[in-house]
């Protein structure tokens, strides 16, 4: 479907799992954004804390098509 489209870039983060950090950036992007279409996974990383892991990380590309278009 022809179309005009925008990637943005957005870290989500977890305490949980890098899929679940995906997600959670997603869906707030989701709240602010229409018609999103696609992610890509940029960079992985996370944090620890007193020798344990704390939280993940993930850069995520996501691509939605601009309105009107």
């Amino acid at each position: 479907m022809p179309g005009t489209y925008k990637k943005i870039e957005v870290v989500g983060t977890s305490p949980n799992s890098f899929a679940e950090a995906v997600r959670n950036g997603v869906e707030e992007a989701g709240k602010t954004l229409h018609h999103l279409n696609w992610f890509e996974v940029v960079e992985e990383r996370g944090v620890i804390k007193d020798g344990k892991v704390a939280e993940f990380q993930v850069t995520i590309r996501i691509g939605f098509k601009i309105e009107g278009h």
